[in-house]
């Protein structure tokens, strides 16, 4: 009896962030069971720096 979290970010936000992080292409090809730890690892902390710049009110960049 598997229950499945749902996810934090959008799915939209995901691919946006393996777009900018190069490894957009890897998911297209083998989903994102493909992607490294990591690559993984790498999206959360780009996540948190792009929720922390909303916060204070500048943005992303």
């Amino acid at each position: 009896m598997g229950r499945r979290r749902r996810g934090v970010m959008s799915e939209t936000l995901k691919y946006e962030l393996a777009k900018d992080l190069g490894f957009y292409n890897k998911v297209q090809q083998e989903g994102w069971g493909g992607i490294t730890t990591k690559d993984a690892g790498n999206m959360v902390k780009r996540a948190i720096q792009i929720a922390e710049q909303a916060s204070r009110g500048q943005g992303r960049s």
